[in-house]
């Protein structure tokens, strides 16, 4: 029999070489006339906000920029996004560029669209009216924001991040143009492709996991993990590069589905104490929390070794995907011990404290505690 479960579909995807070009006439489709668009300072420099201001022009959208934002948009930075807004009085927002830029439209539309302040809107379906329509582009394979109803605001005064979400919060359409991510330096493509692989390994055994959602991490998993190494090989192998991108999206839409688990839980507190950058942080938690779930996700962790091409029995698949995990943080050029990142002594117990009270925790296939936390702390020294 078939188990009880919903699925969320996520947004119209748009996917190929050169669809930038199509954000005008998308729109459109949505019944824009003015458009925000959300990239930060990189993207611009980069050219890609002034790509999407052209093609959005050629189709006769007014569209203004805002980049009033870093790696992790803050609560001061959305507001200062939303002040903007209200001025500009756009019917459309764009969030062009990484998670960050599309986080940051996310947390803009809640604002403007329901008043208030962005920690009101902690925790899933929390909109208090409708939202307006929103499109993606994303220039890095990674973060999935692009197929999630989720924005992850940092507030300004205590460093921690907040998950904002609901349905109508999601992006209407999505662009996947890979050209777009051929500008990232190669270390951002690290970060964020190690990032999707998480992604891909905590939604497939979190306890909310559905059919659907299982169906959606096993392909991402198998787009990530046998084309990233390629990626980071040769930058400019845009086959890799494509499959890469789309793997993220499955990802993405994936968390939509199913959440994520301990090692996303125990990545953020790194990230607000230490400032250690969410994919390293995800890196460096996720062969840990790989072994401590071993014993639980034997099978489930033996089929993503197959689909690599490595027999594993289920008993012994925790170890030896969170050994290929490693290995791949050393691919990538990433560090993979808190000593590495130049962290000689942290918080541990602290830092659990935290950990534990993450949403993502509560999802972990095998309940966690905050000492079970700290001993993985302990274990990433």
């Amino acid at each position: 029999m078939t188990p009880l479960f919903e699925f969320r579909p996520g947004p119209r995807l748009v996917i190929g070489d050169g669809t930038l070009g199509r954000l005008g006439h998308l729109a459109r489709e949505l019944g824009a006339t003015r458009a925000l668009i959300t990239s930060d300072p990189g993207i611009v420099a980069a050219g890609h906000a002034a790509a999407g201001v052209a093609a959005l022009a050629a189709a006769g959208v007014e569209a203004d920029v805002f980049s009033g934002f870093g790696e992790n948009p803050t609560t001061s930075d959305v507001e200062a996004g939303t002040a903007m807004a209200r001025g500009f009085r756009p019917d459309l927002l764009v969030g062009l560029g990484g998670g960050s830029s599309m986080d940051c439209a996310k947390g803009i539309n809640f604002l403007l669209s329901c008043g208030g302040r962005m920690h009101d809107y902690k925790g899933r379906g929390t909109a208090t009216g409708p939202m307006l329509p929103s499109l993606a582009v994303p220039t890095t394979a990674g973060t999935g924001s692009e197929t999630q109803s989720f924005a992850l605001i940092t507030d300004a005064e205590t460093g921690i991040k907040m998950a904002c979400g609901d349905p109508r919060a999601a992006f209407r359409i999505a662009i996947l143009d890979v050209k777009l991510t051929l500008t990232q330096p190669a270390r951002v493509a690290a970060l964020t492709g190690v990032d999707a692989v998480g992604h891909a390994v905590e939604s497939l055994v979190s306890i909310a996991a559905t059919p659907a959602s299982r169906m959606l991490s096993h392909e991402a998993w198998r787009l990530l993990a046998r084309n990233l190494p390629r990626v980071l090989a040769a930058g400019d192998d845009i086959e890799a590069r494509a499959a890469v991108q789309l793997g993220a999206a499955w990802a993405g839409l994936a968390i939509e589905n199913a959440m994520l688990g301990a090692a996303h839980a125990l990545a953020n507190p790194l990230t607000a104490a230490h400032g250690v950058v969410h994919g390293q942080a995800v890196g460096l938690a996720l062969p840990h929390v790989v072994r401590l779930n071993g014993r639980d996700c034997g099978p489930a962790y033996a089929a993503l070794l197959a689909d690599i091409g490595i027999t594993a029995c289920p008993h012994d698949a925790g170890s030896q995907l969170a050994a290929w995990l490693d290995d791949l943080l050393a691919t990538a050029g990433l560090a993979r011990s808190l000593t590495g990142l130049g962290i000689g002594s942290c918080d541990g117990p602290a830092l659990a404290a935290a950990a534990v009270a993450e949403w993502t925790a509560g999802f972990n296939p095998r309940p966690v505690t905050a000492g079970d936390l700290a001993a993985l702390y302990e274990a990433m020294r």
